[in-house]
């Protein structure tokens, strides 16, 4: 089937419902209350899109603590199914705004980051724990030696391409935390 093509005007009337959505999402933000996992995911400078609505979906998933938005503007929520106005978010205009608060609030920081030597799976994680994933094309918005003490960490891939999705890693990440840091029960989910 072949899809038509959108005229400017649905265009238009498309980013104008998603700057409502977002709108109503980022006030009922206000009354969110964190997750039953003291992680923390940091946005920094990413694309404006798709991405970060799906994040804040897993975020939900997982039980994140909050989510900081760095230098990231109004996005469409609807991809990540409501969950923008359920997991509580910080807007920072800069990652040093961020890094300072988590590093007072006592969080260790790790940025995810390909290449790196450290793998996900060998590294333990600390219970209070901040993820920094950064733009989809540029990376992150600052360089290791910044911030010498943030850990750089990659997940293993073992294909030819260059990376993953950047919202496919960040509940890799998520993920990884429940499953060392340990969920609320250990019992397996049973059908009804």
């Amino acid at each position: 089937m072949i899809r038509q093509r959108k005229s400017k005007k649905e265009r238009r009337e498309g980013r104008d419902q998603a700057l409502l959505r977002y709108t109503k999402q980022r006030q009922r933000n206000l009354l969110a209350k964190p997750g039953v996992h003291d992680f923390i995911v940091v946005l920094d400078q990413m694309k404006a899109g798709f991405n970060v609505a799906k994040i804040f979906r897993s975020a939900e998933a997982f039980g994140a603590h909050e989510v900081h938005l760095v230098n990231i503007g109004p996005f469409d929520p609807a991809p990540g199914k409501g969950a923008f106005k359920k997991v509580p978010a910080r807007f920072f205009d800069s990652f040093e705004q961020s890094y300072r608060e988590l590093t007072e609030r006592g969080y260790q920081i790790m940025r995810l980051e390909g290449g790196s030597k450290r793998l996900l799976t060998d590294f333990s994680m600390a219970r209070k724990i901040a993820f920094v994933l950064g733009h989809e094309e540029w990376g992150h918005s600052f360089s290791r030696e910044e911030y010498p003490d943030i850990l750089s960490v990659s997940i293993p891939q073992f294909g030819q391409v260059e990376s993953l999705n950047v919202s496919v890693a960040a509940s890799i990440v998520m993920y990884e935390y429940v499953r060392q840091v340990g969920g609320l029960s250990s019992d397996p989910v049973r059908p009804e």
